[in-house]
């Protein structure tokens, strides 16, 4: 299971990191134009803010474990993730676009199974 977790948390590093960087590097005309028209709904501040969380918890799902350093960030990474993902199931909901609502729904899944691994049976404190 242990490893089921590492590899979990992994990949949602990696698309978090990627996305995050995107939403960060790329002006949001350029990524409404790209397919990602939820930007559209938001402000130029507030997509440099979520692609801040995107990298920060790409970090905080990896680092602190491979690290050995406060661990128990990693759930909490997890965590935010998840309520990262409500939010953006929200946002495809109200623009009704279900295929980006099943994708977020799937990584919001990742995301607990992560946050339940790390916070009970297989914490990196137990």
């Amino acid at each position: 299971m242990n490893i089921a977790l590492w590899i979990t948390a992994g990949l949602l590093a990696v698309g978090s990191l990627a996305g995050g960087a995107l939403l960060l590097i790329q002006p949001r005309e350029k990524l409404a134009a790209s397919g990602w028209a939820w930007v559209e709904d938001f402000g130029d501040g507030t997509v440099k803010a979520i692609g801040t969380l995107k990298v920060l918890a790409a970090a905080g799902l990896i680092l602190p474990a491979a690290l050995h350093i406060a661990p128990v960030l990693v759930p909490l990474a997890a965590v935010g993730w998840v309520l990262l993902m409500i939010g953006a199931v929200i946002t495809h909901l109200r623009r009704q676009e279900a295929q980006a609502v099943v994708v977020n729904l799937v990584l919001l899944a990742l995301a607990a199974f992560v946050a339940w691994g790390r916070f009970g049976p297989h914490s990196f404190t137990g």
